[in-house]
């Protein structure tokens, strides 16, 4: 079955966001954790550590994006979408909890999260509970 418009569009922002994000973690960490009041050093490992998921982030954006146009990339790309942003906020929220109140734009990244997750599962709702027909391997009975 191929992809609705509004299964479409929540992929489009999901994998926007995703790509956009990682490739700035990627390519230029110190600017875009001093956007969110965060001052990072100069040092290998701490930039290191910081660009690999800004990598696999923006890799993750690539694969929503790609469900878009390929049909058989499909059911990967929503799976990416939910993990990716109910994951976030679930990380954010364990933070909260644990660390404390981090600064207003921290708490503006989860709130675009949350809304980001919550159009991927309206978008997605009728799919999540049916399985993929080419991943079955139960046969129907005749």
């Amino acid at each position: 079955m191929r992809p609705t418009l509004f299964e479409k569009f929540a992929l489009g922002v999901s994998g926007l966001t995703a790509l956009t994000i990682g490739a700035l973690i990627l390519c230029a960490p110190q600017t875009f954790y001093a956007s969110y009041g965060i001052t990072l050093g100069q040092g290998a490992n701490l930039l290191s550590e910081l660009r690999a998921p800004g990598a696999g982030l923006a890799g993750f954006g690539l694969l929503m994006l790609r469900g878009i146009w390929r049909l058989a990339a499909l059911p990967v790309a929503m799976a990416v979408a939910l993990t990716v942003f109910i994951a976030f906020p679930a990380g954010r929220l364990v933070g909260l909890a644990v660390d404390g109140m981090p600064s207003a734009s921290v708490i503006g990244a989860l709130i675009v999260e949350l809304i980001i997750a919550a159009l991927c599962l309206a978008a997605f709702r009728r799919r999540l509970w049916k399985p993929a027909p080419s991943l079955s391997t139960v046969q129907p009975a005749r």
